[in-house]
């Protein structure tokens, strides 16, 4: 063996601790006891053991912008504006400095892997994109990236923005996104970005109805389009703040449609609970969609960082555990059955969502561990315990000591 991780807690049975041995970075053994003359040996001291955090929904490019762009209008964010106003500033340099920031803050938290969502637009060019895959390849000993490129400012109203993102595609983005409430004719964009998906046999996931209220949402259609072309299980709905305003047996109604239809949903809460509300001063609405209700019905669901120091969420440190805490509260899930389904959002059902056939603690897939300071995941949830170490195809990628009390005398 060349790496075995003992006393081991792993999320999907945390009650007897295991050893996990690794060779040739992938799970060679998984059980009690084994005897080893490996170089390395972590002794996890009885810590929840779990594959590495899925980042499904996060934007590397346009991270820590907020000192460059204008302040906010009283309650009006504004943050498409606000980014759109400095993109023309992004060089590709300038992007590597600025994501490399954020991504090993995500590292550090835990992530392994990751789907980054990059736009392209005549003002931006491809400048983003290339920052993120220079990035891609630069981490690949930490973390593996998918880039999702799509059109923030809009497809149909937007010309030379369609030419840019299938230029991307054909330099390798591996799923392609959308941003239709953003654009003149929602129904267009989305038909144009599945022909798409079904031109460059791409998964498809789509910023989709953030909104105050549940009027004119494009989520049936993107129903009904998955459903036409037959790829349920590849498409994904990010934000989706229009469910969390439905009346409760609307919400299941939609819920199940959506379950049949095979498309999953991301929500971001960070920049949920920032952005959403802003048409009130009095009982502002939270705007998260309650995802533990919609895995209730049968959806698909992850928990994702979305945005980090820009006008769409001007904090935030990549911490997923944070997310799904914050899920947690904002949504009132106590017990301890729902507490464990969000911090699935963060690993199993992200994996499902992104499609990576071989994530888990599963004896022959890569050995890409995260030791958290926790025994269970709904005790990480809770505490917001932090990750002790991490492993990316069974290489030490990031350590974290315990902190430490010391008493007078």
């Amino acid at each position: 063996m060349d790496l075995v991780v003992r006393n081991a807690r792993l999320a999907c049975d945390p009650v007897d601790p295991v050893d996990i041995g690794v060779q040739n970075g992938k799970i060679a053994f998984i059980g009690r006891g084994i005897t080893t003359d490996s170089p390395m040996v972590f002794d996890a001291a009885g810590c929840l053991v779990c594959a590495g955090f899925c980042e499904t929904h996060i934007h590397l490019e346009k991270s820590r912008i907020i000192e460059r762009c204008a302040p906010e209008d009283g309650r009006n964010a504004m943050a498409v504006k606000r980014v759109s106003e400095v993109k023309h500033t992004f060089t590709v340099e300038d992007v590597v400095a600025r994501a490399r920031q954020t991504l090993e803050r995500c590292i550090e938290n835990g992530a392994t892997r990751m789907r980054a969502h990059v736009e392209v637009d005549p003002l931006v060019g491809l400048r983003g994109f290339e920052g993120v895959q220079q990035l891609a390849r630069e981490y690949a000993w930490a973390i593996d990236i998918e880039i999702c490129v799509f059109p923030q400012e809009g497809l149909t109203n937007n010309p030379g923005t369609e030419e840019l993102m299938i230029e991307a595609l054909r330099r390798g983005a591996r799923v392609v996104g959308a941003a239709p409430g953003y654009d003149t004719d929602h129904a267009a964009q989305i038909r144009r970005v599945f022909e798409l998906a079904h031109e460059f046999d791409v998964d498809i996931d789509m910023h989709l109805d953030f909104g105050n209220t549940p009027d004119e949402m494009d989520l049936p259609l993107v129903c009904d389009l998955t459903e036409q072309y037959g790829i349920g299980g590849r498409v994904t709905v990010g934000h989706m703040t229009k469910l969390s305003t439905m009346k409760l047996p609307d919400l299941k109604a939609m819920a199940t449609r959506v379950a049949n239809a095979g498309v999953a949903v991301t929500v971001l809460p960070a920049t949920e609970l920032y952005l959403m509300g802003r048409d009130q001063t009095d009982n502002v609405r939270r705007g998260l969609a309650d995802v533990n209700l919609l895995a209730e019905y049968g959806v698909n669901c992850s928990l994702s960082t979305n945005n980090i120091l820009n006008p769409f969420t001007p904090m935030g440190d990549c911490s997923l555990i944070r997310m799904a805490n914050l899920q947690a509260n904002c949504c009132q899930i106590g017990t301890q059955s729902g507490m464990r389904e969000l911090f699935s959002m963060l690993t199993d059902r992200s994996a499902r969502l992104m499609n990576l056939s071989d994530y888990g603690t599963k004896v022959g897939h890569p050995a890409d561990l995260v030791v958290i300071d926790a025994t269970s995941p709904e005790q990480a949830v809770a505490e917001l315990r932090p990750p002790l170490a991490v492993f990316k195809h069974g290489r030490l990628t990031v350590s974290r000591a315990r902190p430490v009390i010391h008493r007078p005398g």
